[in-house]
């Protein structure tokens, strides 16, 4: 276990790590306008969805989104995202399936800005704030998404009981991430633990990979433009780049990629 590995083992460390890699980061891809920070998605066959013009250079992200967030009936919900990164699935999603109002929160106080300034829609805001400590009332939303960003948390099963405490009854919880082989265990046991009903869960691994694969260009060439080059290598990890360790683990089968879709009973 390299060094890097052993302090993102201890989740304080790695929630600080986290908590300064994302501004740096969008700090760096302000320029190229970049508003998805999460993989993307490709059926096979591709499933064709209908997109604008502006959305194309997006499409397999916004795919990943689309899949989640299709898990339930959104229109005239209010719905949280917690985790938002630079809303380009919070847009998507208010676009395509009318929430009444969505919330997207990040922990990325320059993320948020960047939201606020990028993404204006009628029934969309964005807030700054902790995904283990919601700062929302109990039973406030119809439902709640979370993309690709639990990982980063310290405590799993604390953010799963602040999801069940800020849903209504019958509330969704659509939700999809990944993780190593050496956590699917607890991951697995977390949420079986929560209070959360499991209505359908989904292995996307092979998804996700076509997805990647498809966004391998565009995304080496943000790495190679937008990051210093003793960080170039360490991009291409955390963007999903053939020949990378996520990208690897992810076709070799040491790394896992799920869905799932639970309620608050």
């Amino acid at each position: 276990m390299s060094l890097l590995e052993k302090l993102f083992a201890v989740g304080p460390i790695r929630k600080a790590i986290w908590r300064g890699w994302y501004p740096f980061l969008t700090r760096r891809l302000r320029d190229q306008d970049v508003t998805f920070l999460n993989y993307a998605f490709e059926t096979d066959p591709p499933s064709n969805l209908k997109l604008d013009s502006e959305d194309e250079v997006n499409r397999g992200c916004i795919q990943l989104y689309d899949f989640v967030g299709s898990g339930a009936d959104l229109r005239g919900r209010e719905v949280l995202e917690v985790s938002c990164g630079h809303g380009g699935g919070a847009s998507w999603l208010c676009r395509r399936y009318h929430p009444a109002s969505y919330c997207g929160l990040d922990l990325n106080p320059a993320g948020i800005r960047f939201c606020r300034e990028r993404h204006r829609l009628p029934n969309l805001c964005f807030e700054q704030g902790d995904a283990q400590r919601l700062p929302f009332p109990d039973a406030a939303f119809d439902a709640v998404i979370n993309v690709e960003a639990s990982h980063c948390y310290p405590d799993f099963a604390a953010f799963l009981e602040e999801v069940r405490r800020v849903l209504r009854p019958g509330g969704c919880f659509l939700y999809a991430d990944f993780r190593f082989r050496e956590d699917w265990s607890a991951w697995e046991a977390a949420i079986e633990a929560c209070k959360l009903n499991l209505l359908t869960t989904r292995d996307i691994s092979q998804d996700v990979l076509r997805g990647m694969n498809r966004n391998a260009a565009r995304s080496d060439a943000l790495v190679r433009d937008c990051l210093p080059s003793f960080l170039q290598s360490l991009g291409r990890d955390f963007a999903g780049v053939p020949g990378g360790r996520v990208h690897e683990a992810l076709q070799n089968g040491d790394l896992r990629y799920q869905a799932w879709h639970l309620a608050r009973g």
